[in-house]
């Protein structure tokens, strides 16, 4: 019989699957439709679009997720369902080295240092996104490669628990599988080091600016430092959420060690859609394009939007 804590924990689930959805599709459905217009995309709108796209996949794997724990929560911990689930593995490093991508991107369209290395990759902004986005896929397909021998101890695992003869060996390979589970969260540290160093110099370059600004007697708000408070604004959302997407995804790794398993898996879950859900309202509402796009949709007064309030942006 479902409890009041997974009652609770389903209807937060459905409620983000279908925010979830709406604003992830809501961001595939624009660009896609601008795609087929145009023939040709940009490339903060193809890597936003593909980290949409991805989204999706991870909410309905989620959504899946959370199901099986809510209703049978031992088909879910056996380990053929176990096996089929952690295929999202791919999924979400690439949707994380996605986000990391546009980091850099913003980084390199709008920051503004003299460093010669700084300015080489500045100026082949666009080759070394798309060589970023190549190594993404492989670095994907090799976390999910990884999991491999995770599958071949967890096979060992239910041979010897389906024999009813719990031995030494059953408790020394199942402290490998815990473990092996567990350092796979170092694949995230990649990402994240090369994201958090992205987001420091554009919030450097923000502060350089500023000051260059007051010094020259010119005002603050000139198109540039505007761009830079937006975009530093959208990586500062994008930082706090993928931390707490860090943490999340920490806390369902690592569940088998907590205490209350179930419980600990539901608060991953849940931290893990809030994820999905608040990144793709950042990227549309940082987004020009989307946001206009959304405000034109709405049942409101078209003028309403200031037509002199787009400025430049890195979307563009």
């Amino acid at each position: 019989m479902m409890g009041a804590v997974e009652g609770v924990f389903l209807v937060l689930m459905i409620t983000q699957f279908i925010l979830g959805n709406l604003g992830n599709g809501f961001i595939g459905l624009v660009n896609g439709r601008r795609l087929f217009r145009s023939k040709r995309i940009s490339l903060s709108d193809f890597i936003i679009t593909s980290l949409a796209l991805s989204k999706i996949v991870l909410l309905w794997i989620f959504l899946i997720d959370g199901v099986l724990i809510t209703f049978s929560y031992k088909m879910h911990d056996s380990g053929t369902v176990r096996q089929i689930i952690d295929i999202w593995t791919f999924t979400n490093h690439l949707s994380t080295w996605l986000i990391t991508c546009l980091g850099v991107l913003y980084c390199l369209k709008i920051a503004r240092f003299s460093h010669p290395t700084f300015l080489w990759l500045k100026w082949r902004v666009s080759r070394v996104v798309v060589w970023m986005l190549l190594g993404t896929l492989l670095l994907s397909c090799c976390s999910t490669m990884s999991l491999i021998n995770e599958f071949k101890i967890n096979s060992v695992l239910c041979g010897i628990d389906s024999t009813g003869n719990v031995t030494e060996h059953f408790r020394e390979k199942r402290s490998e599988y815990h473990l092996i589970h567990i350092l796979g969260n170092l694949w995230h540290v990649p990402p994240l080091t090369v994201s958090l160093t992205a987001y420091v110099l554009l919030i450097l370059s923000l502060r350089r600016h500023t000051w260059q600004m007051q010094q020259n007697c010119t005002s603050s708000r000139d198109p540039s430092t505007e761009a830079h408070e937006r975009v530093t604004r959208i990586i500062l959302s994008f930082l706090l959420l993928f931390l707490l997407y860090t943490l999340s995804f920490i806390i369902l790794s690592s569940s088998c060690l907590l205490p209350d398993t179930k419980v600990a898996q539901m608060i991953g879950e849940i931290f893990t859609m809030f994820y999905l859900v608040g990144h793709s309202f950042v990227l549309n509402m940082g987004n020009n394009k989307l946001k206009q796009t959304f405000m034109a949709i709405l049942p409101c007064k078209s003028g309403h939007l200031k037509p002199g309030s787009k400025g430049p942006s890195p979307h563009s």
